[in-house]
């Protein structure tokens, strides 16, 4: 049975046809926005929820390259590959989500995780090993930008929560890079980042879920403008069980 929260009357989850088309749509654009997937009194709930422990988020401004790696001194500083970019959120983490918040429901969910697996393409999805990883929501007040990068992980799935009055804006180039192949890509990197790439955004409103393939794909969230935070939740989800994130990435992500 699936979560109440959910629109599945838009969005029939259950249904092997529309899974069908949601997964052909993600495979062909490499991005899947499902617009009003979570119901408007949930998001209103979860907003007033999160804005509650606003001030207990953890707030980082850092500098990083767009490979989320440490530099490589064999190279130039004005390399590609040690170019540093500036990234600054605030965040709660899994275990400051209460057990009884409408997020840990739809996370939770037998038949939401089913339909991720289905959209994906994988056979199994389990939470992170960790009590700090699994549910995360994102705050970006004034200022404070996700700048560009490659994900590490093969997916990743996220839930608008409060759009900002302006900014916050999900900006991206498809196929900058085969991760696969080990191909770096420092060319194109280096043209993103000169702003001399067409990119492409994704435009998406509060209860719309989206899913992104970034691991190849370079992206970035524009700096928020204006009084309203942007609030965004992120389901963090793997496709093998025990993963859990090192002492130094929860430092570093989580200040503890």
């Amino acid at each position: 049975m699936t979560t109440s929260h959910l629109n599945t009357t838009r969005h029939p989850i259950l249904d092997p046809s529309y899974v069908d088309g949601c997964k052909a749509r993600l495979d062909i654009d490499g991005a899947l926005v499902l617009q009003g997937f979570a119901k408007a009194e949930t998001i209103s709930q979860v907003v007033a929820e999160s804005a509650l422990r606003q001030s207990d988020a953890f707030y980082a401004g850092t500098t990083h390259n767009v490979y989320l790696t440490p530099k490589n001194p064999d190279l130039g500083e004005n390399h590609p590959f040690n170019t540093q970019i500036v990234s600054s959120k605030g965040l709660i983490a899994d275990d400051q989500i209460p057990a009884t918040s409408p997020l840990r429901e739809i996370y939770n969910d037998v038949a939401f995780q089913t339909f991720l697996c289905g959209v994906l393409g994988i056979d199994s999805i389990y939470p992170y090993a960790d009590d700090l990883s699994s549910i995360n929501v994102h705050f970006a007040a004034a200022g404070m930008e996700l700048g560009w990068h490659f994900d590490n992980s093969s997916f990743a799935v996220t839930l608008l929560l409060q759009a900002p009055d302006s900014g916050g804006r999900f900006e991206y180039v498809p196929a900058v890079r085969n991760s696969a192949a080990g191909d770096m890509a420092y060319e194109r990197v280096a043209s993103v980042l000169a702003g001399d790439e067409p990119v492409k955004h994704l435009r998406f409103k509060p209860g719309d879920l989206v899913l992104f393939r970034g691991r190849d794909a370079l992206h970035r969230v524009t700096p928020t403008e204006g009084n309203t935070t942007r609030m965004l939740v992120v389901f963090a989800y793997n496709d093998q069980p025990g993963v859990a994130l090192s002492d130094s990435a929860r430092r570093t992500f989580y200040g503890r």
